[in-house]
This record gives C-alpha cells, structure tokens and sequence, in this order.
C-alpha cells in the first residue's frame, strides 16, 4: 500500500511539473505576444492618411494653383500639417513658392472658425516682396486652411503678435477670408 501512494505522488508531482511546464511555456507561445496573423497590434497607431489641396502660387503670382496631397496625420492637427507642407513648397513644376524658406510655424490653433497661424519673423523678413508676393503668401495660407470644415478665417501672428500688415501691403490685423477669385479655373 505504500508503495502505491509513493507512486501516485510522484505520478501527481510529475503531472504538477508538467502542467507548470505548459503554463509557463504556452505550447511554444511567447507569454503576451499575440499570434503572427498579419495584424499589427503596437501601442501606436499607424499615422491615417488625408487628402488636402495645397495652394501656391503660379510663376506670374497672379493666381494660385491647387495640389492635391495626400498626406500623413499624425498626432499633428491636420491644420499644422497643411502649414508645414506649404512652407516645404510645392511639388508642381509650373508653381512657385508662397512662404518663404527658413519660415517657421511656432503655433497654430483654431476658435470659433478663425486659425491664429503663429510664424517665426523670418515670415517677414525673408519674403521677397511686392503686393503680388504677399497676396500669393496671404491666400496661399488662407486658403489652404479654409478648406477644412472647421476654418472660415485665418488670424495671423508674427512671433506671437497681431501686426498691423506683414509685408505692407494686406492689412492683417484682423482675421482674413478666404479669395476664391485668386485661384486657377
């Protein structure tokens, strides 16, 4: 009779052992890591995609001329994103710049439909002039952000601060409406 519980109790100790084996080595899964199937799981989502028109300006800087982009949106409001692909320039050979390079956005955020766009001076004073060119720079931003559903009217700031025209030429002490007029039929 002994030696019968001396060998259910190995038998049981086995068994314990085993059954610990499997808890712990799941069938040969890694603890928490999900199957491969093709599904990505990471804690990040991937960036979604959208769809925007970009405007710049025509090599005359009489009209502006719309690019469809197709761009990345991350964490980023697409607002911001619209902003930097415009101070990038565009990708249309027969368009021209609108923002000039070395121009930086400091801020951006939207209330009441109205965009308070903040640029770095270099907005300012690296822009090379001219009504024509401040218009182009002016509606370019404009009217890129007015294509979202939640801007009307872009307010804009030079390192902070409402000023009373950017380039001398377009007041921009209040906020500033889309001009349709200007862009390429």
């Amino acid at each position: 009779m002994l030696r019968k519980q001396g060998m259910g109790g190995k038998l049981l100790a086995i068994g314990l052992v085993l059954l610990l084996a499997l808890a712990v080595g799941g069938c040969g899964r890694k603890v928490g890591v999900a199957p491969d199937n093709g599904v990505d799981i990471s804690a990040e989502p991937a960036p979604s995609r959208e769809k925007v028109i970009l405007y710049f300006g025509d090599k005359e800087a009489m009209y502006l001329l719309a690019e469809e982009r197709e761009l990345a949106k991350g964490e980023e409001p697409l607002a911001e994103v619209i902003i930097n692909e415009l101070i990038k320039g565009p990708q249309q050979a027969e368009a021209v710049r609108t923002i000039p390079e070395g121009s930086k956005l400091l801020s951006l955020s939207v209330e009441e439909g109205v965009a308070y766009v903040n640029f770095s001076r270099e907005f300012q004073t690296k822009h090379w002039g001219g009504s024509a060119g401040e218009s182009m720079t002016v509606y370019s931003v404009v009217n890129s952000l007015a294509e979202l559903p939640d801007i009307e009217k872009v307010q804009f700031l030079l390192e902070g601060n409402k000023e009373e025209s950017i380039l001398g030429h377009i007041g921009t002490a209040s906020p500033i409406e889309p001009n349709w007029d200007l862009v390429a039929k």
